[in-house]
């Protein structure tokens, strides 16, 4: 029995050390400090363009379905923004306004609408629980969106939006680290 213990325990470790060790740092939240041009109609590309456009990172969560690392580097960076606008990395529709962001304590950017609702759609997920959001101007996978859980919003909504796939443009009137 001690053997059997001390040899998932060391495999434990090792997975630990090994994971420690190879894990790749999380990506920055992109900026800008220009708003870009809207998008006038949809955006597609190849996959091959997409992954000219994006990052390995940004392609696994938009292009994929993936997700960030829950309370990473990203989200950090997210808590600090001040006053803004939240624009996809895909395509640069606007997608969420700072003055909509709370913080859910999920480990995710947190909002509670969209600032531009034309960009934005929502498909029941496959797992039958969740709804998930995506661009609706490139189909960008952006998160999910929670309805019900009793924030104290004015929709009780949480869109859980991956940070890596948004592009952050300070809006200098009211952001502090603008000024």
């Amino acid at each position: 029995m001690k053997t059997t213990i001390g040899f998932f325990l060391t495999l434990s470790i090792s997975g630990i050390a090994y994971f420690a060790l190879h894990a790749k740092p999380q990506e920055p939240m992109s900026t800008s400090d220009k708003k870009p041009n809207q998008p006038e109609k949809k955006v597609v590309k190849t996959e091959a363009e997409w992954k000219q456009t994006l990052t390995e990172e940004q392609y696994r969560i938009a292009r994929q379905g993936g997700t960030e690392r829950a309370n990473g580097e990203v989200y950090k960076q997210f808590k600090q923004q001040g006053g803004g606008t939240y624009y996809c990395v895909g395509c640069d529709a606007e997608l969420f306004s700072s003055k909509v962001k709370f913080d859910s304590r999920c480990g995710w950017p947190s909002f509670y609408d969209p600032s531009k609702a034309k960009n934005i759609k929502t498909i029941p997920d496959i797992d039958g629980v969740r709804t998930e959001v995506k661009c609706n101007v490139c189909d960008a996978h952006l998160g999910h969106v929670f309805t019900g859980e009793g924030f104290d919003t004015p929709t009780d909504k949480r869109y859980c939006i991956n940070g890596t796939v948004l592009k952050f443009v300070p809006d200098p009137k009211t952001d502090p680290q603008t000024k």
